[in-house]
Parts: structure tokens; sequence; C-alpha cells
């Protein structure tokens, strides 16, 4: 498996966003968490933010979506030329309709679901999708303790793929670490977006080891 490490540029510095994503120049994308302060309750970065960001960012944007009408609204990020666009399922109203719609736009489509949402609730609709995250703490906040409890959601959304030959990659987000990576990796997860665990120290070498631990888990595919 080749395992993506996708940093949180919420752990980022917020005055410093230019530097920040230089020293993630190894990383396979900037996990970008969009919060409208009603779906979650957290308000982080609206359009013209995104917009900047894709311009200065030395790798692909993936923006995670977390706002109440992402059927009004993703397609309008998914124009700014960003790399992958992941919206909730607990929000939006045509989930494959929108995916059609950004992936028109060329950005790739992914569905989120939280903690409490069951797999049955997208199962039908995965094959429409390039991405899936399961989120591995309740969204809204970073720095949050990783909840395992959400592996085996994760190892059926993995076999679900395999049986129906799907190329959807399988995202965690939340509380992924050193601590955390192997074992996500070994329940299927092949993107992982880590915040603070990258940010903390020299991101370089954060990014190198993140990626290692999920390559060598155990039955990582």
């Amino acid at each position: 498996m080749n395992a993506r490490i996708n940093p949180s540029i919420l752990a980022a510095d917020f005055a410093n966003f230019e530097r920040d994503l230089g020293r993630i120049s190894s990383a396979d994308a900037a996990h970008v968490d969009v919060m409208d302060n009603h779906f979650v309750p957290n308000l982080t970065f609206g359009q013209p933010m995104v917009e900047r960001l894709q311009e200065i960012s030395p790798v692909p944007l993936d923006l995670h979506l977390m706002i109440k009408d992402p059927d009004r609204w993703a397609p309008e990020f998914a124009e700014m030329g960003v790399f992958s666009v992941t919206f909730h399922a607990e929000a939006a109203t045509s989930p494959v309709t929108l995916a059609k719609k950004l992936r028109e736009r060329g950005a790739r489509a992914g569905i989120a679901i939280n903690p409490s949402t069951p797999l049955s609730a997208v199962e039908e609709i995965l094959p429409h999708f390039d991405q899936l995250l399961i989120m591995t703490v309740e969204p809204g906040f970073g720095g949050q303790s990783f909840m395992a409890d959400m592996m085996p959601k994760l190892a059926r959304a993995d076999a679900l793929r395999r049986s129906h030959g799907l190329e959807t990659w399988l995202q965690v987000d939340g509380g992924i670490s050193l601590d955390t990576i192997e074992l996500a990796a070994s329940n299927g997860a092949d993107t992982f977006v880590a915040g603070s665990a990258v940010f903390r120290g020299d991101p370089g070498e954060q990014i190198a080891a993140l990626r290692a631990a999920a390559e060598a888990a155990p039955h990582a595919h």
C-alpha cells in the first residue's frame, strides 16, 4: 500500500500559512477543514481563504467541508481547482448528484461520515465516490483523541470496496499519530489526515515517519 499523508492545516500557524505549507511539501496533499459554525460548532476558512491557499500551496488541496448546505456550496469550491472536495453524508440532500458536479468541475469527490453515522448510510452510493472519509473523532476541533471503536466500521468499508472492486480511497481524520496510524492502516485506511502530529515537530520528518509506519502496518494491502 502507498500511504497518503495529508496534514491538516488546522494545526498550522494561521499567520504563517505560506511558510507552513512549504514545510509540508513532501506530503500528498494539504487537508483544509472548511467549517461554517452551523454543521459543526467551529468557524474556520471560507472561500477567499481557500482560493488564496490554492494559489500558494506546493501540494494539492484536499478540502473537507463541514458545512450545512454542501449541495449549494461544494461545486464553487471545486471550481477553484482544488484536488479533492469531501462533504458530509449527514448534510447533503443529493450526494450522488453533488459527486457528479464535483467531478465535472475537475475535483475528486469524497463523502464523509461522522462517528455516529453507520456505514450503511453510504454503502449503496460508494461507487460514485473517489474517497470515503471515516471520522475518527467528532468533527469540529483539532487535537482530539483517536476513536479506536471506529476501526470495525473502517474494516467493513475496506471489505466493501474490495468486494465491489472499487478504487475508492479510505481516509481517516482525527487523532492520527505515530501511536494510531498503524491500527488505522491495518484496518484498511490508505489516506491519513494528521494535524498536531505533523506540525508539533519537524513536519518533513513527521510525514516520513507516519508514511513509513502506515506502510509497515500488518494486513496493509
